[in-house]
């Protein structure tokens, strides 16, 4: 792929947890969560974008939100359950990122926040119209997910490297 290759990453948060008496790797959705992960889900697919890789966190909130976001997309990806993401940096984040293959173009990852936002933040050097400020003031809530658009290689995403080009939130 050259370095004018056009390719798309969407970060999404996982749904809303529940709090139950377990380690933090293994606390389930809510209910609420659940509900919010399958529309989550249908507008991914609004998107348009056909995903050829997805990297997911290997929690128990991250899984169960990709397994229902996943259902109402037309075409399901390639899945990877990256134990690297459950507890990432941005630099860890980065780094993933750096290691996708060149013949994906879009590539979706289900983490958490603080990182997930981190990376939107980092990534999007520009936005098309009020993205960055609607991702700002909502705090980038749980099943949020935003589309960073770039030309170039994986091994070149750096900060500020894409467009800010989508951002939704499911109570926006």
């Amino acid at each position: 792929m050259s370095v004018d290759t056009p390719r798309r990453i969407v970060l999404l948060r996982h749904a809303k947890a529940d709090w139950p008496e377990v380690s933090d790797h293994e606390r389930p959705l809510a209910e609420r969560g659940r509900m919010d992960a399958a529309v989550a889900g249908r507008r991914l697919a609004e998107t348009g974008i056909a995903f050829d890789l997805a990297l997911c966190s290997t929690s128990v909130r991250t899984r169960e939100t990709w397994k229902l976001a996943v259902h109402e997309l037309p075409h399901r990806p390639r899945t990877v359950y990256e134990e690297r993401l459950y507890d990432a940096t941005l630099g860890d984040l980065l780094a993933l990122i750096n290691e996708t293959p060149d013949e994906v173009n879009d590539l979706l990852l289900v983490g958490h926040n603080p990182t997930t936002h981190a990376a939107a933040d980092a990534l999007a050097g520009d936005s098309e119209g009020d993205t960055i400020a609607r991702m700002t003031r909502s705090g980038f809530p749980t099943a949020g997910f935003a589309v960073i658009a770039f030309n170039g290689t994986w091994k070149s995403v750096e900060h500020g490297v894409g467009k800010l080009v989508d951002f939704w939130a499911p109570h926006d």
